[in-house]
């Protein structure tokens, strides 16, 4: 009451007021850290300290703790990409009062052992938990924080239930390390997979290296100019696991054993799922926040589940408004590392900071660039609704006659187009690892939509605003002149002034239309009813866009090219090229499903 009156001196600015007014400001400021759990700690940095994991493998992490008596929770990363690379949030975190250890995984950087992606990351996940959490300066609470395969090791390590471990926060990870990682819709993700192999394969030809035999081996060696200076390994000692994933192009056991979706009711604690529009993991983000609401071990958990979805991810975003080719205005960028601790500082501290009160989904919504908070996803006022493939004249490219319609189609006559294996239609931005020299992210899409080898259905541009926010499908009957190919489709925004933004986009391969687990090869020219599933986006059509969809057989090199003949796609090395077919007429209604926001 005393600050309050303070500012009430019948509109005098006397030197006692001011004095009042002065304390009051410092008082509510140190209230108001203490509420938010900004304490400032010097710090100490403890580089290397060795984990003997259960198979008597050593695990190096380096520590940063507060330069303080007590005890603090613990903040736990394990990564592949060596961890003196996020030693600055670090740092930041354990001035914000808590131990922070980062852990280089097995067979990476200081730690010892064989790398093979996911194979050791339950148990070292597991052991490196309650490793951290008997600490001396631990107090036996431990969160997680990460994105991509640092999101892989953090669900990997909660299928194992660790007693310690009391949260996870995951940033663009995937739900199942077949279908949304490795393969998608049966297709092989080329450019992620070989991309991802061949940066990570450098510290592996390091250690190789290493311990490669010495020159004294090769010292009879004549003639002289034949010295090979190093043994260099073969491809297979590099990367065993990506022979192994083209060994594996169905869903069998070598991929369910560390599947997360097969294993949510294993997860116990909270987690804060984080993902991107334009993520190559975006699919599995939104599974693991939608199916863990209801599939999670506990209440707590199930009831503990949020969902943040901003532009970029492996893409870009949170530091930058623009992604790709555009703009998204000056509320996309954010602080990832300030989010993450603000969860952790209610989750681990118990700080009241207002989180509790947040909605559990915060998405960011293009078109109209602004964030916006939801009770949950998918929304419920967004109503799945069918638009209808037409076309008067032939819908190849941009120049052909293909449109989009809530009408349902009469007796219409097909599209068809040629997909060559040869020629196959590229990949402009869009969800990739990396840029490629077309791009990330949104990318203008009018090259693509000059080619005659893919179909083309636009709606007439909007006059009010539309928002599509969820998931996205594509249902088609289709038909190909041979016994295997691709289907892919493409939502796009079509500006006033021309320019064409990808959305969201799928593939399916024809052979697993029935089962991921069980192929089955086409007969040529039935006809089969398939889904593609586009994943999600947010998005407003504005006044004067265009709704549009692209239909083709190829999307390369983020996916590999299917080779029309059935053989197998790893060692195949003959192409066909296929007649496909899209039927849209009164007993074969293909449609695009979105979510429309009412």
């Amino acid at each position: 009451m005393t600050c309050v009156k303070a500012t009430k001196l019948a509109g005098r600015t006397t030197l006692h007021s001011r004095v009042l007014l002065g304390c009051c400001a410092l008082i509510l400021k140190i209230l108001a850290l203490h509420a938010s759990g900004a304490d400032h700690y010097d710090v100490t940095v403890e580089r290397d300290l060795e984990l003997k994991t259960r198979d008597g493998v050593t695990l190096r992490a380096d520590v940063c703790r507060p330069k303080a008596d007590g005890k603090f929770p613990v903040l736990l990363t394990r990564t592949p990409y060596d961890k003196n690379g996020v030693l600055g949030f670090c740092q930041k975190a354990a001035a914000h009062g808590y131990v922070v250890v980062a852990q280089d995984v097995r067979g990476r950087y200081s730690s010892e052992g064989d790398w093979y992606p996911f194979k050791f990351e339950s148990q070292d996940g597991y052991d490196t938990v309650e490793w951290a959490a008997g600490l001396p300066y631990a107090n036996g609470k431990v969160g997680t924080f990460g994105g991509s395969y640092v999101g892989a090791t953090q669900f990997l390590a909660a299928i194992l239930q660790p007693p310690h471990l009391a949260g996870i926060c995951p940033n663009y990870t995937a739900s199942n390390y077949y279908d949304g990682w490795t393969y998608q819709g049966g297709a092989f993700g080329q450019w992620l997979n070989e991309s991802w192999t061949s940066s990570l394969a450098f510290d592996t030809l390091g250690r190789l290296a290493e311990n490669a035999s010495s020159s004294d081996d090769w010292k009879h060696k004549l003639p002289l100019l034949s010295y090979p200076v190093l043994k260099m390994p073969s491809s297979e000692a590099l990367a065993p696991y990506f022979i192994d994933w083209l060994h594996h192009p169905n869903y069998d056991d070598y991929w369910r054993r560390w599947s997360i979706e097969d294993h949510y009711s294993r997860i116990q604690v909270p987690v804060f799922n984080m993902g991107a529009w334009y993520d190559i993991f975006l699919g599995g983000t939104l599974r693991n926040y939608e199916r863990l609401k209801k599939e999670a071990g506990t209440e707590s958990a199930r009831g503990g589940q949020r969902l943040m979805v901003y532009v970029g991810g492996h893409a870009g975003g949170w530091k930058s408004r623009k992604v790709g080719a555009v703009d998204f205005g000056e509320k996309l960028p954010f602080d990832l590392e300030d989010v993450t601790l603000r969860w952790y500082d209610y989750l681990l501290k118990g700080i009241a900071n207002s989180i509790e009160h947040d909605k559990p989904v915060k998405i960011f919504v293009m078109g109209k660039n602004d964030w916006r908070e939801e009770d949950d996803f998918p929304l419920e006022r967004a109503k799945p609704t069918r638009y209808y493939l037409h076309s008067g004249k032939a819908a190849n490219g941009v120049l052909g006659g293909g449109t989009l319609s809530t009408a349902l189609p009469a007796e219409e006559q097909p599209d068809r187009y040629v997909y060559d294996p040869e020629n196959a239609v590229p990949t402009i931005g869009g969800p990739l690892r990396e840029a490629l020299p077309t791009g990330i992210g949104p990318e203008d899409q009018r090259p693509v939509e000059a080619r005659d080898d893919g179909l083309i259905f636009s709606t007439p541009a909007f006059t009010q605003s539309t928002e599509v926010t969820g998931h996205v499908l594509l249902d088609l009957y289709v038909s190909t002149s041979t016994v295997d190919t691709d289907f892919t489709g493409k939502l796009v925004d079509v500006w006033p002034n021309g320019f064409v933004q990808n959305l969201t986009e799928g593939i399916l391969r024809l052979r697993y239309r029935n089962s991921q687990e069980k192929p089955e090869l086409a007969h040529p020219g039935d006809i089969y009813h398939i889904n593609v599933d586009l994943w999600a986006t947010s998005d407003v059509f504005l006044p004067g866009h265009k709704l549009r969809l692209e239909v083709s057989s190829s999307n390369f090199p983020r996916f590999d090219r299917n080779l029309n003949t059935g053989d197998d796609q790893a060692s195949g090395t003959q192409t066909v090229r296929a007649t496909n077919t899209i039927y849209h007429d009164k007993s074969r209604p293909s449609a695009l499903i979105l979510p429309i926001v009412q």
